[in-house]
């Protein structure tokens, strides 16, 4: 059974993760850019790597990637409770279940920035290809998200 909530308030609350994760979805496209410029820093010719440097994207990388989990665990359990709270039910299908996914993959990325610091190539590979599945899952997300949202604005027939 549903709880019980200001009408008003149940309704606005369903538009909370959606606005969440789109600027996780910007958080996120910035953090992979970082990411690559890391990248050219160790990999560029000297010259390169000198101008490089002080960018200083491995540590800026490294502080957006906690960011992003961070607002992904939150947008995650935040949308299922309120889907919860204004249903009494979650509604499982591809969208909930990409998204539990996305958080799981996204926190075994995270997991893997001890070894890369240590300079573990294929850690680093594998954070690479994980990410990258991340952000694809991510953009059919966006689109599955916004059909969602179209129902709740959709007036019940």
């Amino acid at each position: 059974m549903p709880i019980e909530l200001p009408e008003s308030l149940a309704f606005n609350l369903n538009f909370l993760h959606p606005l969440l994760m789109w600027v996780l979805l910007g958080v996120s496209g910035y953090a992979m850019v970082l990411g690559i410029k890391a990248k050219k820093t160790r990999t560029g010719t000297p010259e390169q790597r000198k101008e490089l440097i002080k960018g200083q994207f491995g540590k800026r990388h490294f502080q957006f990637g906690s960011l992003v989990l961070a607002i992904m665990v939150l947008g995650t359990f935040g949308g299922m409770a309120v889907t919860y709270l204004n249903n009494g039910k979650l509604f499982v299908g591809p969208h909930l279940l990409v998204g539990i996914a996305m958080t799981s993959l996204l926190a075994m990325a995270a997991a893997l920035s001890p070894l890369m610091q240590a300079g573990n190539v294929i850690a680093r590979k594998i954070h690479v290809g994980l990410n990258m599945g991340v952000m694809t899952l991510f953009l059919w997300q966006a689109v599955t998200g916004m059909q969602i949202v179209q129902k709740l604005l959709t007036p019940a027939a």
